[in-house]
């Protein structure tokens, strides 16, 4: 039997008075970053919003903000494990109001059990961290313990856990029922993989070009694969805008559209707007809307520096009512993102089961006021990043019972040639998948289906 230890009573005055380690013992500011952003999604921020406001975070350079980085993605992602791992040696759970401590742990935990870091300079770390901090400081010989026992166990202490051990049990579930257990295990054994950077060449004739500059490969109909790093700014090409970062899944159902010279394209959730991009380098009129005008902002200036051009109108996308129908109406709709959790892996935690018919519904609206705005001959696109039928598959067979006027437009054989093992649909559609292409690196799961209007 491990030893297990008794938790410690939370008890604070105010006249507690705690010293700070020092700034600069190697290594604490980084993991006192990403203490401090984990502890932010503790609270329900976005991981995205959570880094970008972190003060903590944005001191860091060079290796220190790549390890802070690289201790976040390793909590989020095998979370579950990790409270498994240290939750061997207590004697009872933690309370979830102890989230300081619960936090500091599944950080030690994972720099232990995960990324090989010298024990001692996890284990010193983590008490300093804690000592910093009034309702984490009673814990401090708690923690040192805890994390002198995972070092004595090693990473032998979690090698039995299975992949789906971080994947939450409604998620698990819908996964396993919509696609069977053995393809469940593969996308949980997906979620925990580092992505690779994906970037999309403005002009699809530089590609080969780009590929060389940039040491990358070409990877499906138009995307270029990175797997070295470096700051994305020193990249060759960034400057003269000639790429954008958007990963291979997201691309491809823009590449599906074929020519769209001249055409009004109305592109609804747009933000943070790599899909607008490809529409406007393709040629078309665009006018990207979305509800956040930060957001759009942003779209914005990535449109500025890669020299292209869109219209741009926020609010609503149920409000959008333009003067005049669109030859083509793309709907990026809201939905649980459970396809991009290798890259936002916070939304396994954020997200809940409830989510998924509430968010189900809003993209039935959406979709019936998308199909409003098409004129007749013209072609509506529905896109989500999920990995939920009831957001995908589900979605497109309810619109096509409720809109007579519309029609589905599958692939054609040679677009299905074109994409190969890319796509794993089975309704004709585009359905993308984080396990698919696995050997050379996965990408984001996507369902996209287009649909053309008769009258």
């Amino acid at each position: 039997m491990p030893r297990s230890f008794p938790v410690p009573p939370h008890r604070f005055t105010r006249s507690s008075t705690l010293t700070p380690a020092p700034s600069d013992e190697p290594g604490l500011p980084a993991r006192r970053a990403a203490l401090d952003i984990l502890l932010a999604i503790r609270r329900g921020q976005a991981l995205d919003m959570a880094m970008a406001e972190s003060e903590a975070f944005e001191d860091l350079e060079g290796a220190d903000r790549g390890f802070a980085r690289t201790l976040i993605m390793a909590v989020l992602r095998r979370q579950n494990t990790l409270d498994e791992a240290y939750g061997t040696f207590l004697d009872r759970p933690l309370k979830s109001t102890q989230g300081t401590v619960i936090t500091l742990l599944r950080l030690a935990a994972a720099q232990i059990l995960l990324l090989g870091v010298p024990p001692h300079a996890a284990t010193a770390t983590t008490v300093d961290l804690a000592k910093e901090r009034r309702d984490s400081a009673g814990f401090a010989k708690l923690l040192n313990a805890l994390c002198r026992r995972m070092v004595e166990k090693g990473p032998s202490l979690i090698e039995d856990y299975p992949p789906r051990t971080d994947v939450p049990g409604w998620l698990w579930r819908r996964l396993e029922r919509h696609y069977g257990a053995k393809t469940a295990r593969r996308l949980a054994a997906a979620f925990v993989q580092e992505p690779a950077l994906d970037l999309t060449p403005k002009d699809p004739k530089e590609r080969e070009r780009l590929a060389t500059a940039l040491e990358a490969h070409p990877l499906g109909p138009v995307s270029l694969r990175r797997t070295a790093g470096g700051r994305i700014e020193d990249l060759p090409g960034y400057t003269e805008g000639d790429w954008w970062i958007q990963d291979l899944a997201a691309a491809l159902p823009i590449s599906l559209l074929g020519d769209l010279t001249g055409q009004r394209v109305y592109d609804l959730c747009a933000a943070p707007g790599g899909k607008t991009a490809q529409l406007a380098a393709a040629g078309a009129h665009v006018t990207a809307v979305d509800i956040s005008a930060k957001r759009l902002r942003r779209l914005e200036d990535n449109l500025a520096r890669l020299g292209l051009r869109a219209d741009t109108f926020v609010g609503d996308v149920l409000g959008f009512s333009p003067d005049e129908p669109a030859d083509l109406v793309v709907l990026d709709a809201p939905c649980t993102a459970t396809g991009t959790v290798r890259r936002h892996p916070d939304l396994l935690w954020s997200k809940k089961e409830e989510d998924v018919a509430e968010l189900s519904a809003l993209q039935d609206q959406m979709l019936h006021h998308a199909a409003r705005l098409v004129r007749p001959g013209g072609r509506l696109m529905f896109i989500t990043c999920s990995l939920l039928a009831e957001e995908g598959e589900d979605r497109s067979r309810a619109f096509l019972s409720r809109h007579s006027q519309f029609t589905a437009e599958p692939l054609s054989d040679d677009e299905k040639e074109r994409l190969g093992p890319l796509n794993a649909a089975k309704d004709g559609h585009l359905r993308t998948r984080p396990d698919l292409i696995a050997d050379a690196g996965g990408m984001d799961g996507f369902y996209a289906a287009r649909f053309t209007r008769q009258d």
